[in-house]
């Protein structure tokens, strides 16, 4: 069982206001070296439990909860769960982190935020990870995430909770019971229900309103200024794609090397849409990467 990172926040503005994004730190926090991890759309940063104690002796790694989700407040207007409202909330992070740099880990949504900072001139990256995700994303990905996201779903048991979540990431490739349950835990939380106690999951709903507001027009607008960020990255960056992902596909990746200035690939076999880094092997790559 993973031991438990140190919990701290940071107060974050958004034109709705002000709020907290809570954030999990791992190793020394006079270490120079910072690791940021951030998370899928729907998951928080206790996915990052295992990576972070793994690089934790050469890194102090800092894992946000981005704000909607896990231990970080719910924005009053849901029009601002965007990729902007994050890239400013982690610069907040980084200059309470009183750092001029760090390396970046995304998976997801956390590598769309690390493509939307590490492009920006004076970006405070300097290496980024970009786990299975790129500028373009595939209609069947969004689809499939958008069937589920958002939705009031409640739970009579903790366990019945898990199988669901179980369900809707059986992407995430082969896990054992209690690594399932290491990745999922922090994901529900106790809450009050007609009947007693029930349980449901960690994020506002309304995370949901946003992302299924985007029209086509909207997605294209989107990649081509992603790919504009993507190829003013002048960062060292791993692309990591599962090989059976529906989000970001050989050729997209393919498509990052070339246009990309210091782009390299690797695929991991039999998983999807995202590789957890949990499993040895593959914390194995983030690990060769961040300290070679």
């Amino acid at each position: 069982m993973p031991a438990s990172p140190r919990l701290s926040t940071v107060q974050c503005l958004s034109p709705a206001g002000l709020h907290r994004m809570a954030y999990h730190e791992w190793g020394d926090p006079a270490n120079p070296r910072v690791l940021v991890c951030v998370h899928g759309l729907s998951r928080t940063g206790r996915d990052f439990d295992v990576l972070a104690q793994a690089l934790s002796h050469d890194y102090r790694v800092i894992c946000p909860d981005v704000v909607g989700r896990g231990r970080s407040d719910w924005l009053g207007n849901p029009a601002y769960y965007t990729i902007p409202q994050y890239v400013a909330d982690m610069v907040t992070l980084i200059a309470r982190l009183n750092v001029d740099k760090v390396d970046w880990f995304g998976t997801s949504m956390g590598g769309l935020i690390g493509i939307s900072l590490a492009g920006q001139a004076g970006s405070p990256i300097g290496k980024l990870l970009l786990n299975d995700v790129g500028p373009r994303m595939t209609e069947t990905s969004l689809t499939r995430i958008g069937a589920y996201l958002g939705l009031p779903v409640r739970f009579k048991t903790f366990d019945e909770g898990l199988n669901y979540l179980h369900t809707i990431s059986a992407s995430f490739g082969h896990h054992t019971p209690e690594q399932w349950r290491e990745l999922n835990s922090a994901i529900l939380k106790p809450m009050p229900g007609d009947s007693g106690l029930e349980w449901g999951l960690h994020y506002d709903p309304a995370i949901a309103v946003p992302f299924k507001a985007v029209t086509p027009e909207m997605v294209q607008q989107g990649e081509a200024m992603l790919w504009q960020l993507f190829q003013a990255m002048a960062c060292e960056t791993l692309v990591v794609r599962g090989a059976e992902s529906d989000l970001l596909t050989r050729e997209t990746a393919a498509e990052m090397v070339q246009r990309g200035q210091h782009v390299r690939t690797v695929e991991i076999p039999d998983v999807g849409h995202a590789p957890t880094f949990v499993q040895p092997e593959q914390v194995a790559i983030a690990k060769a990467f961040f300290t070679e």
